[in-house]
């Protein structure tokens, strides 16, 4: 008489894990709000650290945008002001990325230890 084994099936991942949060956050409001989402169902530490900081990026570019408007009118040193701005601003998140890419825990320049401060809520 032969027994036929039926191996159980391996049990399906709980979600998605926190590196992947972390990245997902990083990728404009929308991801912001999918990365939140999801991570409200599989909280970690690293994903909530980037969603603090990716908040604070994201608050940031809304004020640049809002001093961009300002700057405006003003010729080449209002002009180049915004500029760097924005390229600081590029700078900040491709930190930020290339540390969620890792699975860093590491702060962005200027911004990252008062997002953590700031949004200390999100856990």
């Amino acid at each position: 008489m032969s027994t036929e084994t039926n191996p159980t099936p391996a049990p399906a991942a709980s979600g998605i894990d926190g590196k992947t949060i972390a990245i997902i956050s990083y990728l404009t409001w929308i991801g912001w709000i999918i990365a939140f989402v999801l991570h409200n169902s599989n909280r970690s530490q690293i994903g909530a650290y980037h969603l603090r900081q990716t908040l604070a990026l994201m608050i940031l570019g809304i004020l640049c945008y809002i001093l961009q408007i300002m700057l405006l009118f003003i010729p080449i040193i209002g002009w180049a002001i915004i500029a760097l701005l924005w390229i600081g601003l590029v700078v900040l998140w491709v930190v930020g990325l290339i540390a969620a890419i890792n699975g860093q825990e590491k702060p962005m320049p200027v911004i990252g230890p008062l997002a953590q401060n700031i949004f200390s809520g999100i856990k």
